[in-house]
């Protein structure tokens, strides 16, 4: 098949790709627009050491590993329920909670993901402010050089996690498109073998035709 059998398949089926492009989108949009939203709230905890030379600063990150264990606790959550009195579980509190040691920044952040963005916001922060009171306490113990301090980067501030109806709508116009191309093929390779004008003929056999026999009432 060459560029102007493409196109004429495409002008005689395109509207099957179009019509399962708009149906998907469409689809895709609506249940979107249906979906509880869901917000992520960030809180970055930074790590810093009184000195700064290599040693310190290598054991701190190192430290990052056992500070995010310490974090991702439900004891911590059971903190945190308490501190802004929430009508959950700390199991169910901690499902919501992800945090991560960036070692290359030397901190750790706290993510939230709740349908409410300002207790997202109020439960990271909450959460950051856990570790900079254990490290305070820790530090106690430690003369003022061989202390590791933990400070809030940042007030929290979330963003909407999901859904989002725009992404969602244009990969189902893609998957749309995909499916109806699928589904184009199949048809045209159904028909390849159905003969109907002397095109057909010609083309399956790779001969020419050198004539027809006509319908009934022709001439």
């Amino acid at each position: 098949m060459n560029l102007v059998d493409y196109g004429r398949i495409l002008v005689r089926r395109g509207w099957i790709m179009v019509l399962l492009a708009a149906l998907a989108a469409g689809g895709a949009y609506f249940l979107s627009t249906r979906q509880t939203p869901t917000y992520r709230s960030i809180q970055k905890v930074l790590i810093q050491p009184a000195r700064i030379d290599l040693s310190l600063t290598e054991s701190s990150k190192s430290l990052l590993a056992n500070l995010s264990e310490y974090l991702y606790s439900s004891f911590r959550a059971a903190e945190v329920i308490e501190q802004l009195k929430l009508d959950m579980t700390p199991d169910q509190l901690l499902a919501n909670v992800d945090v991560v040691p960036v070692a290359l920044s030397l901190s750790i952040e706290i993510s939230v993901d709740l349908p409410d963005g300002e207790l997202a916001n109020r439960v990271a922060q909450a959460w950051g402010e856990r570790l900079v009171l254990y490290r305070d306490q820790e530090n106690q113990k430690n003369r003022r050089e061989d202390q590791v301090n933990a400070l809030l980067q940042d007030v929290p501030r979330y963003d909407l996690l999901a859904p989002r109806p725009a992404i969602n709508a244009a990969a189902g116009a893609v998957l749309g498109l995909l499916l109806g191309g699928i589904i184009v093929f199949v048809l045209e390779y159904l028909e390849s073998s159905v003969v109907r004008r002397r095109e057909d003929l010609e083309r399956g056999l790779d001969l020419p035709v050198l004539a027809t026999i006509p319908a009934d009432g022709e001439g």
